[in-house]
C-alpha cells in the first residue's frame, strides 16, 4: 500500500502501549500496525507548513522566510520566559500570542534520557511527554500563563537538566527515578511568583512505547542526504521510527517534507 503526504508530528493516543498515527491530508496510518513490516520512505518535495510553497525547510516545518515572520516560530515558543502577552506587549502577533500564552501551562519533570525539566500547555499533557520519549513524568506547577512557566523552568534548570539526549532515549539506556522525590527537592527553587501554584498531591505518569527492539547505535535518517530509505520497522518512541538496522527517523524533525510511503 502506498501513501503520500506532508509530514507533521505523529498524533498519539495514551494507551499501553502508546498508539501512533501518521496523519496526511486525506489519509492516516496507524504506525503500531506497521511494526514488523518493511517500509520504504521516499522524499518527494518540500511543503512549508505555513505558506505551502516548495521551499527548503529551515526549522520547525517552516521555510526560512516564514520562520522569521510568523508568530508560531517566535523565540518565546522555545524560550517561554520571553513571553509578553501577559503585559499586553506584542512580539509578532498579539492576538495569537494571547491565545497561546494566556492559558494554563505546566512545568514538569520527565525522564527520557535523564531527569529533565520542561514546559508545556496543560492541554498538551501527556502528549508532550510522549513526544519526548519519556517513560515517566510528573507535574511540578500549573500556572495561568506561559511567562510564569518559563521563569520557573529557568530557575529549576540550574539544578536539573533541560535537554534530552536522543541517542540515550532511543537506546532505552535509562534508570527509573523517583520523580516525586525530585519534585519535592526542587520545590525550594521555584520563583516566588509561582510558589502558590506548586502541585503536591499528584503521582508520576508512566508511559509504555511500542518497541520490539531498541537500537544499539542509533543513526539518524536525513532525507536531504538520503532521499530514499527502506527498512523493517521495529519500534516507535518519542517522535522517532526505529528500524531493524539501527536507523532512526525523527518524524517531527522532518515536518514540512512531502514523502511517499510504501508498505511492503
Amino acid at each position: 500500500m502506498t501513501y503520500q503526504g506532508v509530514l507533521t508530528k505523529m498524533a498519539t493516543e495514551f494507551f499501553e502501549p502508546i498508539q501512533y498515527y501518521l496523519v496526511f491530508e486525506s489519509d492516516f496510518i496507524n504506525m503500531n500496525q506497521m511494526l514488523g513490516k518493511t517500509i520504504s520512505i521516499q522524499f518527494v518535495k518540500y511543503q512549508c507548513l505555513n505558506c505551502s510553497l516548495d521551499r527548503p525547510i529551515y526549522r520547525q516545518g517552516f521555510c526560512k522566510s516564514c520562520f522569521f515572520d510568523i508568530p508560531q516560530a517566535a523565540d518565546w515558543i522555545i524560550r517561554p520566559e520571553l513571553s509578553t502577552a501577559h503585559i499586553d506587549k506584542e512580539d509578532r502577533d498579539l492576538e495569537y500570542e494571547k491565545k497561546v500564552q494566556l492559558q494554563p501551562h505546566v512545568v514538569y519533570l520527565a525522564n527520557s534520557s535523564n531527569v529533565k525539566v520542561g514546559v508545556t500547555r496543560k492541554s498538551q499533557v501527556p502528549a508532550r511527554w510522549i513526544d519526548q520519549g519519556a517513560h515517566e513524568a510528573i507535574e511540578i506547577v500549573e500556572v495561568p500563563n506561559r511567562y510564569l512557566a518559563g521563569i520557573t523552568e529557568v530557575a529549576l534548570k540550574d539544578y536539573v537538566a533541560d535537554k534530552t539526549n536522543w541517542r540515550t532515549m532511543l537506546k532505552n539506556d535509562i534508570a527509573d527515578e523517583d520523580l516525586v522525590s525530585w519534585r519535592n527537592k526542587l520545590k525550594q527553587y521555584i520563583p516566588d511568583e509561582a510558589k502558590d501554584y506548586y502541585i503536591e498531591s499528584n503521582s508520576e505518569t508512566n508511559i509504555v512505547f511500542p518497541v520490539l527492539k531498541y537500537p544499539k547505535k542509533p543513526k539518524s535518517l536525513n532525507l536531504d542526504k538520503t532521499p530514499n530509505y527502506t527498512g523493517k520497522l521495529v519500534g516507535i518512541k518519542g517522535q522517532y521510527l526505529i528500524f531493524d538496522d539501527d536507523t532512526v527517523f525523527n518524524v517531527r524533525g522532518s515536518e514540512g517534507y512531502v514523502v511517499g510511503i510504501l508498505i511492503i
